[in-house]
């Protein structure tokens, strides 16, 4: 396996798959600070609106930057999970409210 296959451990220097879910309705105009990132929404169990960004990142650098970015929005982040590379676009953000 390389360092940019999923193997559990983190590699902060490695690309890796990330799903990064915040609370709220996504505002497009904010789509191109994201390019790289897939954008989905669902409802949570509390009816809530959750928008899912889903995708590859460089390396733990460019997680962070994104993270910031999000933060700077105003948008409470609810989780970041590494997820495995092939299952990236699988996941289960896909529900449209």
């Amino acid at each position: 396996m390389t360092d940019t296959e999923y193997t559990g451990r983190m590699r902060p220097w490695s690309p890796a798959a990330y799903r990064i879910e915040v609370e709220g309705r996504w505002n497009e105009s904010w789509s191109a600070l994201f390019a790289s990132m897939r954008i989905t929404t669902r409802r949570g169990p509390d009816r809530a609106v959750v928008t899912c960004l889903t995708g590859r990142v460089q390396d733990q650098l460019e997680l962070c930057g994104l993270l910031n970015s999000l933060a700077e929005l105003h948008l409470p982040i609810l989780n970041v999970s590494k997820i495995n590379a092939e299952d990236h676009c699988a996941e289960d953000c896909d529900e449209k409210p």
